[in-house]
Formats: C-alpha cells, sequence, structure tokens
C-alpha cells in the first residue's frame, strides 16, 4: 500500500490504559517473587510494569541472575493474575474513546504486552471488539517494550501511516517505545505513572484517564490525525 494511501491511526496499550489493571500484575509479580525467595518490595514491580516479563525479571532481579527459574516466575505470575480476569473492569471512558476513534474514521489498534492468553480477558472486559481493527501482542514481537517491536507490528500490521499514528499508554516504557519510531505518545496517568514522568519521557501531551482525554479530544493530539 502507498504510504498516501495509508489511514491514520491510534494505538492503544491495554493493561492500565484501558484495563484498570496494573496494580493487579504488581501484586501477582510480587506473591510469584515471595513464592520463589525474592524480596521485591512492591514500589519497585509497579515502576517495571509495562515491560514484557524478559525485561521486567532483568529489571528487578538484574541481568546475571541464574535465569533457571524465570519460566516459573512467569508461570507463577500468570496463575495468580488469571485469578483476576472474571473481575477486570475497564477504565472510565475506556470503551467510548475507541468508538469516538472509529467514529471519526481512526484506526483503532491494541498494541500490547501481553501475552496471546491475557489479551483475550482483557478483550472481554473492554467491550469493544467492533471497532478494533488489528492486534499486537508480546507474539508479534522480538523484543519487548521499551523496545519499538510491539509498536512498529501494531502500525505494520494495521497498515497505518506513522506520521498520523498516536500511541495511548500510562507507561514510560510506552512513550519510550513510541519514540523510538518517532510516533508521539499521549500518556494517561491512571496507571500509576505521574504526570511529570510521562512528560519527562517524551509524551507529547498528558491526561488523567480516557474519559479525561476523550472529554478533551479536540484539543488532544488524536484530534490532529483527522
Amino acid at each position: 500500500m502507498d504510504d498516501d494511501n495509508r489511514p491514520a491511526g491510534v494505538l492503544f496499550d491495554i493493561d492500565g490504559t484501558l484495563i484498570d489493571s496494573t496494580y493487579l500484575h504488581t501484586v501477582s509479580w510480587w506473591e510469584a517473587f515471595r513464592q520463589a525467595d525474592h524480596d521485591v518490595p512492591m514500589a519497585r514491580i509497579h515502576r517495571a510494569i509495562g515491560m514484557g516479563s524478559d525485561k521486567l525479571l532483568d529489571d528487578l532481579l538484574g541481568p546475571d541472575r541464574d535465569r533457571d527459574g524465570d519460566q516459573k516466575l512467569r508461570d507463577g505470575h500468570d496463575s495468580l493474575y488469571a485469578a483476576y480476569w472474571e473481575r477486570l473492569r475497564p477504565l472510565p471512558g475506556a470503551a467510548d474513546l475507541l468508538r469516538a476513534c472509529a467514529a471519526r474514521g481512526l484506526r483503532v489498534v491494541l498494541a500490547t504486552s501481553a501475552a496471546e492468553h491475557e489479551v483475550a480477558a482483557l478483550r472481554a472486559a473492554l467491550r469493544a471488539d467492533d471497532v478494533i481493527s488489528e492486534i499486537a501482542s508480546s507474539a508479534d514481537a522480538r523484543e519487548s517494550k521499551p523496545a519499538p517491536d510491539i509498536v512498529a507490528a501494531a502500525v505494520e500490521r494495521a497498515g497505518l501511516d506513522a506520521e498520523r499514528t498516536i500511541f495511548v499508554g500510562d507507561s514510560v516504557w510506552d512513550v519510550l517505545a513510541a519514540g523510538k519510531l518517532g510516533i508521539g505518545c499521549v500518556g494517561l496517568t491512571c496507571g500509576g505513572t505521574s504526570r511529570s514522568e510521562l512528560a519527562g519521557a517524551g509524551a507529547v501531551a498528558v491526561f488523567d484517564d480516557p474519559a479525561d482525554l476523550l472529554a478533551n479530544f479536540a484539543e488532544s493530539p488524536l484530534a490532529k490525525l483527522d
């Protein structure tokens, strides 16, 4: 497809951006670490949420650790987090924001570090499949965020014009991943990362949550994509 004919679009992270799950991941990793005799403070875990599990483990346990236990840690997290799936809830205005983007002719794409088996639960909680064009997950990336692989895969799968694409995320890892491709990232503080941290990482604008972004859509970077 010629770049001039590629549509504009909005990429959305899911965890902490559209679904209120950041702290559930934090608690699940904390318990998984405890079960493996790793005492990692929750505050440190929270700041690593948004990376893929490989980079999260490097950050929290060190790159020189014995990696033989990594899969057990991942399995422990997955099992603990799965207990919350039926109770996952969208953040305020999440589905309405996606539908507003689609109504303006913007292609709506999910770009997440979540594994495929988690994505189905997140989509069920979000209830916006009717306007989601494509999904890129950890299976589509060689490296996880803050590497740009997932963002690049989402742009390519949806056939987007990268120069008319915005990424919406809640972590500094989202901002950094988008920035490596020259794609602007709108930050949301609903995942627990402060406005100053998101702006300092390079976010082109920061809002409280999807409802706040929707209420201020006309003044946001998303409006300039039309």
